[in-house]
């Protein structure tokens, strides 16, 4: 059987395309993260067994000092099951709305009280402590048998490792 010379050109574009555009995706390191030195750990999933994780993988890949005090480290990781900055709530008398890293409360024109989705996912973001900008950030699916339930931590730790080692 014999392909049309047209057929095959317009699969060759497609995927020079899609090539293309796939490298074009990913970001430049950020030179903030590269330069730094200290990091401050938060875990806010509400589960130690993630943050214990996070940490460990954090201390075994040796790249940043772990400082106890945000006042005196270079970034923050952030690991949450919401994703950064916006915390969905649901605000006194039902209304739902969102909350910013700044303290400020947003309320839903519409009350959306199905935003969960059916899976749970872990964030890690990485955030400048200076003025709260995230420069880096990833997500993994939390849990599962395959997956480990609370390795979730030490996977988006080494994401973050493979995108940021030296």
């Amino acid at each position: 059987m014999r392909f049309p010379v047209g057929l095959l050109s317009i699969l060759f574009c497609g995927f020079i395309t899609a090539h293309c555009s796939s490298a074009q995706k990913q970001s430049v390191p950020s030179p903030r993260i590269l330069s730094a030195k200290t990091i401050y750990f938060d875990n806010q999933t509400g589960t130690a067994a993630v943050g214990d994780g996070a940490l460990a993988e954090l201390k075994k890949w040796g790249r940043f000092q772990i400082v106890t005090d945000r006042k005196q480290a270079d970034l923050i990781l952030l690991l949450t099951a919401d994703p950064y900055p916006q915390r969905k709530m649901i605000i006194s008398g039902g209304q739902t709305g969102s909350i910013d890293t700044n303290g400020h409360v947003y309320e839903d024109p519409v009350p959306d009280y199905n935003a969960v989705s059916t899976n749970r996912y872990a964030y890690l973001t990485v955030i400048d402590p200076a003025n709260g900008d995230k420069l880096w950030a990833s997500a993994h699916i939390w849990g599962g048998l395959l997956t480990g339930f609370n390795s979730v931590g030490n996977r988006l730790v080494k994401d973050l490792e493979k995108r940021y080692k030296k």
